[in-house]
């Protein structure tokens, strides 16, 4: 059983009686061993127990959808309980106020990423919100906009291309943003944009081009620059090497001459930075 700090909003009259028994069998399901792990993956752990995203969409499974729940799991502060409320959350019934006064409470990229990409993006709200929040100055807010982004090119199969070619332009803005968390969100909406189709994959590229044609612009080379044009070759470099992999290229049928060699290096500058998410955390395009 994991020992956290106690520190929790006061409890509501309304309080779901369900709620207490959930955090009692979050608590002896955690492990100091995997609350470690948790933190050497710079996932914010004051408040976590150390219970597996396994673990929880299992026992989201076994509660189902439940409205009311998710917003007691998610006052408790606790980190797993809010994972959990994502899970269980009815998309249907989240108001425009529930997503910005979640994302308001985001204090670690898992919880931020499964909010918006295990719920958020599955609402009406969404690409309101997308926009919005990817001109937001807040990091975990930015970071939500565009880790929205990257649910919807999974999860929003009716959606038109040209709805996210609109969004490119954010992409573009935002990659200058040297901020680790939001530069990989950043990222990560460019590549799940490109992973589409055809037609996105070769939007995507010519977005991915042109930040880094700004970024050398603005450093004077294609080396250097401040803090700006170094995130923002970043994350053109590193979308450019998944968009130009034999992978998407045969999935998507795209043309390999249509890559740039230099795109190739970038497998290196990914690996220098480091911080992988764990896969259980990812949406796949």
């Amino acid at each position: 059983m994991t020992q956290v700090p106690t520190k929790r909003k006061p409890p509501t009259a309304r309080a779901d009686p369900r709620v207490a028994a959930l955090v009692a069998e979050l608590r002896a399901l955690g492990s100091e061993k995997d609350r470690a792990g948790m933190a050497r993956y710079g996932i914010q752990v004051d408040d976590a127990f150390g219970v597996s995203i396994y673990v929880l969409r299992k026992i989201a499974k076994r509660l189902g959808t439940d409205h009311e729940l998710a917003l007691a799991l998610w006052r408790t502060g606790h980190h797993e309980a809010r994972l959990l409320a994502c899970f269980v959350d009815d998309p249907r019934a989240v108001t425009a106020r529930q997503l910005e006064d979640w994302a308001r409470d985001f204090d670690s990229w898992d919880v931020c990423d499964q909010a918006t990409t295990s719920l958020f993006d599955r609402t009406r709200h969404a690409w309101t919100k997308a926009a919005e929040w990817a001109r937001r100055d807040e990091e975990w807010v930015k970071r939500g906009g565009f880790a929205l982004m990257a649910g919807l090119a999974v999860h929003d199969k009716a959606a038109g291309d040209d709805a996210f070619v609109k969004l490119l332009p954010l992409v573009r803005r935002g990659a200058t943003d040297d901020r680790n968390f939001v530069k990989k969100a950043v990222n990560w909406a460019l590549r799940n944009i490109g992973k589409r189709n055809r037609v996105l994959h070769a939007a995507a590229i010519a977005c991915a081009e042109a930040i880094r044609a700004a970024a050398d612009e603005r450093a004077g080379g294609e080396r250097g620059g401040d803090a700006g044009a170094r995130a923002a070759r970043w994350v053109a470099a590193d979308a450019l090497r998944e968009l130009a992999s034999a992978k998407i290229q045969a999935r998507l049928g795209a043309t390999p001459a249509a890559f740039p060699r230099r795109a190739a290096t970038s497998g290196r500058a990914r690996r220098r930075r480091g911080g992988r998410r764990p896969r259980s955390c990812c949406v796949r395009g």
